[in-house]
């Protein structure tokens, strides 16, 4: 997987600026992994930092970028 592939779509608005947090959706679908596979990705179960906001889950594209750095 490419940098350029987590700048795709999902981490820009429609307005073209770029999102700071990622839905738990979006973020599965720039690391091409379903939900379940973030789901167990996500700490304290695995290695990917994520952000909570009341019930809300979010992921920053800097904590996905760092779990791709480690897995190479």
């Amino acid at each position: 997987m490419t940098a350029t592939t987590l700048n795709a779509s999902p981490a820009e608005t429609s307005h073209g600026k770029e999102r700071l947090l990622l839905t738990p959706r979006e973020a599965a679908e720039t690391l091409s992994v379903c939900e379940k596979s973030l789901w167990s990705l996500t700490q304290p179960r695995g290695p990917i930092r994520c952000v909570r906001l009341g019930r809300s889950v979010r992921y920053s594209l800097e904590s996905l970028r760092e779990f791709i750095a480690q897995q190479s």
